[in-house]
């Protein structure tokens, strides 16, 4: 058997970019296989063009979800090592699949007793990365690379809507809502920009602290979020990202993952209480992942989780700090600056 060699840019161009779904008479779903190919592919494209990924170069990341799984791929496609810090809460069917595409995973097994386990992944990475004569290191993050990324997203979206009133998407690294919308704004200023965050992450101004759902939220402030963007934020807890991404797949056979259920779950809502607007919400990955946690019933009741009831609005808050810890929250950010609203006067 012959095994012919292929650009690495050639081969996930079929997953990149996501269907357009209806989901409702003015909302549609943005439906990625894996969203994190976007920046992955971009970002390892432009450090081959600056000459920072020469055979030898090992890549280098922190990650416990599908950017890892994004670079992986990337990475096997160039022929270039791939080293992944994460920590015990990663996925094992994904840390199997890793391991696969020929990554090696580090595991770091204690949290730092300020910002968590993200805070000793880069500790990680950073003691993996002096011991390495050539490295590069994606840093999603910071690196203004990932949101630029999403400008193809942007592009997709006009060309498939025409003018796009709102993009509600989940809030991990602020890379993709942050991205697209700023793209969109180039032709429709008034774009509105709706993220979705879980509480007890800090990125919109709660404390930090445990977390059930996983894919979005942070323990550490990532320098591609610009709060600035933003018009609102929604605060899902894990019950009802779950429920939501079950009923997405009953209802309309999208098999996404739980960060796309806390997404949809806002974005039905202000969908239906703004029926002249065009919406669309992000749905990040494919729920192969979730067969054993979010869609398995004897899991979820291990977990405490009653999928049963889901409020049909979230509670309006005057503050981040006062959202309600176990219920959908919501609160009008108005894109200001993350500073003007955690400050006492930011109440409303």
């Amino acid at each position: 058997m012959t095994v012919h060699s292929t650009p690495f840019q050639e081969i996930t161009e079929a997953t990149l970019l996501p269907r357009i779904v209806r989901l409702g008479s003015n909302l549609y779903g943005a439906v990625f296989t894996l969203m994190k190919l976007v920046p992955a592919r971009y970002i390892l494209r432009r450090a081959l063009e600056r000459g920072e990924l020469e055979p030898g170069t090992v890549i280098v990341e922190t990650t416990s979800g599908t950017f890892g799984l994004a670079l992986a791929m990337q990475a096997a496609l160039l022929r270039r090592d791939l080293v992944l810090v994460s920590d015990p809460v990663i996925d094992r069917n994904l840390h199997r699949r890793l391991a696969d595409l020929g990554a090696t995973v580090d595991i770091v097994e204690q949290p730092a007793e300020i910002g968590g386990f993200q805070a000793s992944r880069l500790d990680r990475l950073a003691e993996l990365r002096s011991a390495l004569p050539q490295s590069f290191c994606p840093e999603q993050y910071t690196n203004p690379d990932n949101p630029a990324s999403y400008a193809l997203v942007a592009e997709r979206l006009a060309d498939a809507l025409g003018t796009v009133d709102c993009v509600i998407g989940p809030v991990g690294s602020g890379g993709s809502l942050c991205g697209t919308v700023r793209a969109l704004r180039g032709a429709t200023p008034h774009t509105r920009a709706i993220g979705v965050d879980t509480h007890r992450s800090l990125l919109f101004g709660q404390e930090d602290g445990p977390r059930q759902l996983r894919g979005l939220g942070n323990s550490l402030m990532p320098g591609n979020l610009d709060h600035g963007i933003l018009d609102e934020v929604h605060w899902v807890t894990a019950a009802e990202a779950y429920a939501t991404t079950r009923w997405a797949h009953r209802r309309h056979a999208l098999f996404q993952g739980p960060t796309s259920g806390a997404a949809l779950l806002a974005a039905r809502w202000w969908a239906e209480q703004n029926p002249e607007a065009t919406c669309v919400v992000m749905l990040p990955d494919e729920g192969y992942r979730y067969l054993e946690t979010v869609y398995d019933d004897a899991w979820t009741a291990g977990q405490g989780l009653d999928l049963s009831r889901v409020p049909d609005k979230p509670v309006e808050v005057t503050h981040p700090r006062d959202a309600v810890p176990d219920q959908w929250s919501w609160y009008p950010w108005r894109r200001q600056e993350l500073v003007a609203v955690v400050a006492e006067g930011g109440r409303r």
